[in-house]
């Protein structure tokens, strides 16, 4: 069976990840491999950051693996916080990325937005990629206690809970993460 190592130390996408693919192929994380490295994430694209991660494991470990970045863009935040969704805030607490995304929107009207994911994986000498999108709206406070980072004020298009009042098999059927992981098993499915 396929062993892939996910470049992240992010425990909730690890999960979101093994779910989808179920056991179709063995996921391995990066404590799995007994890497503590914090992988750079320097690029302005979530294409960059995916593949700088997929790089760094290819160059230490020569090793087949995937990375990803997702973010949340917001319409009438010129697409913010987009790659910096992590640290948004300048930190990586969540409570105050949202925070300042809710203080920023303020009372404008326009909250539409949309989650992001872009897959790198590096297989057989070749890079290839494989992106998700969620259409949805940004709501005026927090709702729900599942889920992780933005999904307390995200609810997808033809939704009326947020992603955090989902359940994670709820979450995992539509989200942009699922989308993009959908298409990296089918890909290595047919190889």
């Amino acid at each position: 069976m396929l062993e892939l190592v996910f470049a992240t130390n992010n425990a909730h996408k690890l999960t979101e990840v093994q779910a989808i693919v179920s056991d179709k192929f063995i996921i391995k994380s990066l404590a799995d491999i007994d890497c503590q490295d914090d992988i750079p994430e320097t690029g302005v694209t979530f294409e960059e950051n995916a593949q700088q991660k997929t790089d760094y494991l290819v160059n230490k470990y020569g090793l087949y693996c995937f990375g990803d970045d997702s973010g949340l863009e917001i319409d009438a935040l010129d697409k913010e916080p987009g790659v910096y969704s992590a640290r948004y805030s300048g930190s990586r607490d969540m409570e105050k990325n949202i925070d300042l995304v809710l203080e920023r929107l303020g009372a404008n009207e326009n909250r539409t937005a949309r989650f992001r994911t872009v897959i790198s994986l590096y297989l057989n000498e070749q890079q290839h990629f494989f992106d998700g999108a969620i259409e949805g709206t940004i709501v005026p406070e927090r709702r729900g206690v599942e889920g992780f980072g933005y999904d307390p004020i995200f609810i997808p298009n033809g939704y009326d809970k947020t992603f955090a009042e989902m359940t994670s098999e709820e979450k995992n059927a539509i989200s942009h993460r699922a989308i993009a992981v959908s298409k990296l098993t089918d890909f290595l499915l047919s190889k």
